[in-house]
């Protein structure tokens, strides 16, 4: 007769280890669930950049809280001969009815930012069509500028608000290169940097408006693309408006 001497010890580590593994495989299932999510064709995706050998990109602003740094920001784009893109928070074009006047009659894009800066992705249709629409008729009760173009609050979205967006006749556009220029703790060279290290044709770089350093450092910063051979179209000079498609990464592309 064997005589089997159960360790309780060993017991525990042995399904422990089985806990673990399992823990492990629908961890991973999640994540393979989420990339097939993500990339799903029937995921839609708003413009990130645009594929381009010609060296355009675009810069882009979000005004949302203050206005002060404007009158320096427009002043270096007029001097530098630049058109960019403002997207514009209703709620701060209602603020600053002046501030957006002058920045349309300049030539630069008016983009809608939403009305209030909601995060759009948890919103319902009908709230997300609220918010669209509300700064768009802002928008245009105060420029004659046509408005086309809607960037989503910190860049959330889903499928609902870019069918929505899409539905009320905009281009919903993101960005492939961040500045980070709103981080509290970023310096002046590391803001720089990343916009010079992510840059390509086609890009949209993201900056912020009513920031520590973005008006004293976008001179430089314009300065030093120009030097590598770059030229600035606002962003619905950018981009396709008709015959594309845009890839998992977000880049439009022209189908002829």
């Amino acid at each position: 007769m064997r005589i089997f001497i159960i360790n309780a010890g060993g017991i525990f580590r042995y399904f422990a280890v089985i806990l673990f593994t399992v823990a492990i495989l629908i961890a991973l299932a999640a994540s393979y669930y989420d990339v097939v999510s993500v990339f799903s064709p029937n995921r839609e995706l708003p413009i990130y950049s645009v594929e381009r050998s010609d060296k355009k990109i675009a810069i882009t602003f979000d005004c949302a809280w203050g206005a002060d740094d404007i009158p320096r920001i427009l002043n270096t784009l007029r001097n530098e001969n630049v058109q960019a893109t403002f997207f514009v928070v209703g709620q701060w074009a209602e603020k600053y009815p002046n501030i957006v006047e002058l920045i349309s009659k300049e030539g630069h894009d008016l983009g809608n930012h939403s009305y209030s800066h909601l995060r759009m992705g948890v919103l319902d249709e009908s709230k997300i069509r609220d918010e669209i629409a509300l700064c768009g008729k802002k928008l245009n009760s105060i420029s004659s500028n046509n408005v086309e173009l809607f960037r989503a609050p910190y860049g959330d979205y889903n499928n609902s608000v870019i069918s929505i967006a899409k539905g009320l006749g905009y281009y919903t556009v993101q960005w492939d290169v961040d500045s980070l220029d709103w981080k509290p703790n970023i310096s002046k060279d590391e803001i720089m940097n990343r916009v010079m290290r992510k840059v390509r044709s086609g890009s949209i770089i993201l900056f912020h408006n009513d920031t520590t350093y973005t008006a004293e450092i976008l001179p430089g910063i314009i300065a030093a693309l120009k030097i590598r051979g770059y030229e600035f179209l606002p962003v619905s000079k950018l981009i396709l408006k008709s015959n594309y498609t845009i890839d998992i990464e977000g880049r439009q592309k022209s189908n002829e």
